[in-house]
């Protein structure tokens, strides 16, 4: 997709200083890959600590490595 957009330069620079990627289309997939994977596991932990989700430690990091 492609797309044009805004972003604060002080907080793109300080991303790509921060991440090995070469390129900013790298950094921009890295940044929705990360976040992706952040609310993933929000969401999980809001299952869990409910009671909704039991799994077993394989699960669980199956769950975690899980890149779909």
């Amino acid at each position: 997709m492609r797309a044009t957009i805004a972003i604060d330069d002080a907080l793109f620079e300080e991303a790509f200083s921060l991440s090995n990627v070469k390129t900013k289309k790298e950094l921009i997939n890295l940044s929705l890959q990360e976040f992706i994977r952040k609310k993933r596991l929000e969401h999980l932990a809001g299952m869990y600590s409910s009671g909704a989700v039991a799994m077993t430690c394989e699960e669980l990091e199956e769950y975690r490595t899980d890149d779909k």
